[in-house]
């Protein structure tokens, strides 16, 4: 993946703003094996970019990719394996929407060749782009954040019952912070009530989450 395939602003705090799945394009070789709705590219986390645009101006570090989670999945295990076990979900290449329609035209779904390349074209040098940015912060303070930046649709009947509520934080079980850095998050949405919000509800945190989140590496 080339600088142009995604944009990295470099800050100056401790703070890593990572958006995977905010990307909209579509290779043109790609784009041609899918189906009207997948074109439509209707499962971006929209507009991400703009609602973290803040975060520049407060001297954080902000990753943000060109190409659609149609393309490759950012945010899942690079061999594919399961985030939620016994859940619908979708893979490192999906073939699905959220809805349950299909992404590709009849044949053209990516096998296992395919996605190898594109593991290797676009999944693994956001992934150096992010572990890098990472270790450049790391170098300069003693703890650096990560957040990971989505959003979705408040009803996805396929992915889970009911509504969402507005704000839905996870961090794998407290895995991937700090405590305090999570009784700090909880605290400050305890005390407004614009927002409804849940902690390692329904998503818990996605590949990035989980595997970069390391709070005894200060991360």
């Amino acid at each position: 993946m080339a600088m142009s395939d995604f944009s990295l602003h470099r800050g100056s705090a401790p703070l890593l703003v990572s958006l995977p799945h905010n990307g909209i394009e579509l290779p043109s070789a790609i784009a041609a094996t899918l189906t009207p709705a997948a074109l439509r590219v209707p499962d971006t986390d929209w507009h991400m970019a703009h609602l973290y645009g803040f975060a520049v101006e407060l001297g954080a570090s902000v990753l943000v990719p060109r190409w659609s989670r149609y393309v490759v999945d950012l945010n899942r295990p690079p061999d594919g394996a399961a985030l939620y076990p016994g859940r619908t979900e979708t893979g490192l290449c999906p073939t699905e929407t959220f809805a349950g329609e299909a992404i590709y035209q009849a044949g053209g779904a990516p096998g296992v060749f395919v996605t190898a390349q594109r593991r290797a074209r676009y999944w693994q040098p956001y992934h150096d782009a992010l572990r890098d940015e990472l270790t450049r912060l790391r170098a300069q303070f003693p703890r650096v954040l990560l957040w990971e930046g989505h959003s979705i649709r408040g009803r996805v009947p396929r992915l889970f019952e009911g509504e969402l509520p507005d704000l839905n934080l996870g961090s794998a079980d407290g895995l991937s912070c700090a405590a305090r850095v999570q009784r700090a998050i909880d605290h400050a949405l305890a005390a407004q009530h614009d927002y409804s919000y849940v902690i390692n509800g329904r998503f818990k945190g996605g590949y990035i989450t989980r595997h970069y989140g390391q709070p005894q590496q200060g991360m």
